[in-house]
């Protein structure tokens, strides 16, 4: 556990002008109570007090008038209430008294393009009102098969404007994955690109558009954005729908009216269409981006990302705050890897978000940080997986006092983060700065009760305005049910390991149902991943604990190399001397393996649960659905390294070569 000095600690010259400050004194005249001066205060009064909280929030940013009564009528997880008889609509909230510019987008081969909130308005305007044209009403679904563009933010605002639901895959996705999730919700109206660009090359996605179409025989209408006559010869033209002159009127919906669904990975099982609301998404967003990430009317937000992930939902809520989203549609290493720290120069960025895994890439390609640092960047939120402490320090040495490293850790499950910092916090390396407001975080130990200073389950014991309405297609709630509560009846269990600190901080372990469990102990793959991971030889790394006939434990290192270099036994030591020194001796895996690749979810993380049932001999069909691995040919390399290891003694399954992952 780092006992370490902060690598970043905020003026009190910051502490005064940041907004959250500004929200501590408008909250404290309202409980009576001093919440101005520390953090950790502010935060259990917001736990305590979750009426009051969220009603200061919906005050604070001026949302629409309320109905008297408490913010939380009905405390129960799942089936809380909130805010009953209020309504509102996201679109409205989003286009309130804007000026200015309200989006940037830009491609690896063109940009960057602005768009004034004017000129926003009118496009949305005019999308919604050829969608009801096309009998688009409220409740009905509208997908999205787009790339990270003006469209997608467009045909989503317009969605949300009607009452209408949204949801969206980036063009990372096959027409087989994104079917997997669209199928689902019936939709009415597709809107889809032909096309995208990444790494430098034209993905042409005509052909997964017209399989697409085919797959969902609900549409009344495919919206075309790029050459309609190469996609069908029925698809709308987007420009045409977007050029009228029109009033934007959004439709007030009730707090819990369905927004989007956004699907989760889709590696267990079928993807999981999480619902979320109109007012918990807005509440949500406000508190996340307004007071966490400080983000104010006129900055620029730029988060690498995709449509397919929840963290472009997040970018699109910066127009929430009247903040500037800069859409990027690349690769962030094209054409050079240091690609998006030049955009965030050139754009004058003041929050750029990213991930652990392209900050490591840039430290392994020798990126000055920096020498492309922006003047005007005043964060760096970092997520989507674990951040090692040392590389922590690298990017905190490298942007200096100026420039907050933000590491956030949360979940598509409710849109936003448990657990971050705010401009008031200060940042180890190796922890998260504190729970976030609003947000009832404990470490449960093995007796269901709070532990502080060890190894916890993550639960959350209050509910959240943007917790799921519930799961498409689970009339009588089970799988939503099943999905978090099951273990904890009434509290929230999301699948992480955590400790708790004794300053307040959170050290994240890993996924709990991915827990190394050696001889009764549990580790944390998390505190293996970074003494490996730092290692000059290795790429990446990933390690699995898999139960065995008759109480054996099999507990395998997956590595890939860098370019050129060889798993040996020189290396092999090389790896276990790293592990015993960073971590423990109880660390150490029985086997080092080489592998092809390592394989991930679609953003990035890790697939440890779904290797792990592979290994253990569960049918790849069960384990993961291919359009949501990054590269789905790996799970018959890990498939086979599983029988092997099944029908021959353990040391055999290190010496089995990392052969082609086709076969």
């Amino acid at each position: 556990m780092s006992a370490e000095q902060p690598d970043w600690t905020p003026t009190p010259q910051a502490v005064e002008r940041a907004r959250i400050t500004d929200f501590a004194r408008f909250a404290a005249r309202r409980a009576g109570r001093d919440l101005s001066g520390d953090y950790h205060a502010l935060w259990a009064w917001s736990v305590e007090d979750v009426n009051g909280f969220w009603a200061a929030v919906w005050d604070y940013f001026g949302l629409p008038e309320r109905p008297a009564g408490p913010a939380l009528a009905a405390e129960a997880l799942p089936g809380s209430v909130w805010f009953p008889g209020a309504t509102l609509n996201y679109a409205a909230e989003v286009f309130r008294g804007r000026t200015g510019t309200a989006v940037i987008t830009v491609t690896e081969d063109a940009g960057p393009v602005a768009i004034t909130w004017d000129e926003l308005r009118r496009q949305v305007a005019s999308l919604a009102q050829a969608l009801t044209g096309i009998g688009v009403r409220g409740g009905d679904r509208v997908v999205g098969y787009l790339p990270n563009g003006a469209q997608a933010l467009v045909a989503f605002l317009a969605t949300a404007a009607l009452g209408a639901t949204w949801a969206v895959c980036g063009q990372d996705y096959t027409a087989a994955a994104a079917e997997a999730r669209f199928a689902q919700l019936r939709p009415t109206v597709l809107i889809a690109a032909t096309g995208c660009r990444h790494g430098g090359k034209h993905i042409d996605r005509s052909a997964d558009v017209q399989a697409l179409r085919e797959a969902l025989p609900t549409l009344s209408a495919t919206i075309a954005v790029g050459d309609a006559t190469r996609m069908a010869p029925d698809a709308l033209p987007w420009s045409a729908l977007t050029e009228r002159d029109a009033e934007l009127a959004p439709v007030p919906v009730p707090f819990d009216h369905p927004l989007w669904v956004v699907f989760s990975s889709g590696t267990t099982g079928r993807p999981k269409g999480i619902v979320h609301g109109h007012g918990g998404v807005v509440l949500e967003q406000l508190k996340n981006l307004g007071l966490h990430l400080g983000l104010r009317a006129g900055d620029r937000l730029l988060w690498h990302t995709t449509p397919s992930w929840m963290m472009w939902n997040v970018l699109v809520s910066g127009l929430l705050l009247g903040a500037t989203a800069v859409c990027y549609e690349g690769s962030p290493t094209y054409p050079g890897t240091d690609a998006l720290w030049r955009l965030a120069a050139r754009l004058e960025v003041n929050v750029l978000g990213t991930s652990p895994g392209y900050l490591a890439a840039c430290r392994k390609a020798g990126v000055r940080l920096a020498d492309h640092h922006p003047a005007s960047l005043e964060r760096l939120g970092v997520t989507g997986s674990a951040f090692p402490a040392d590389l922590q320090h690298w990017v905190a040495g490298e942007l200096g006092p100026r420039t907050q490293v933000m590491c956030t850790s949360g979940g598509t499950d409710v849109v936003t983060a448990f657990l971050g910092a705010a401009p008031t916090t200060p940042v180890r390396a190796g922890e998260l700065s504190a729970p976030c407001l609003g947000v009832a975080v404990e470490a449960f130990g093995p007796d269901g009760k709070p532990v502080r200073g060890e190894v916890g389950e993550l639960v959350v014991l209050r509910p959240m305005p943007s917790m799921p309405l519930y799961f498409w297609d689970d009339p009588d709630g089970s799988r939503y049910r099943g999905a978090y509560f099951d273990a904890y009846p009434g509290v929230w269990r999301h699948g992480d390991w955590i400790t708790v600190t004794g300053h307040g901080s959170v050290i994240m372990h890993g996924r709990s149902d991915a827990t190394l469990n050696r001889h009764g102990i549990r580790m944390g793959s998390g505190d293996i991943y970074g003494p490996v991971e730092r290692l000059e030889e290795i790429a990446e790394a990933l390690v699995v604990g898999v139960e065995q006939d008759g109480g054996g434990y099999w507990m395998p290192l997956f590595v890939t190399t860098v370019d050129g270099t060889g798993l040996d036994d020189v290396l092999r030591e090389k790896i276990r001397d790293a592990i015993r020194h960073g971590a423990s001796p109880r660390h150490v895996p029985d086997e080092i393996i080489q592998a092809p690749g390592i394989p991930h979810t679609r953003t990035g993380k890790k697939l440890e649960v779904p290797v792990k049932r592979l290994l253990r001999g569960d049918p790849p069909h069960t384990v993961a659905d291919p359009g949501g691995v990054d590269r789905p040919e790996l799970i018959d390399w890990y498939a086979h390294i599983g029988a092997v290891h099944r029908t021959r003694d353990g040391t055999a399954a290190a010496s089995v070569s990392p052969r082609s992952p086709n076969g």
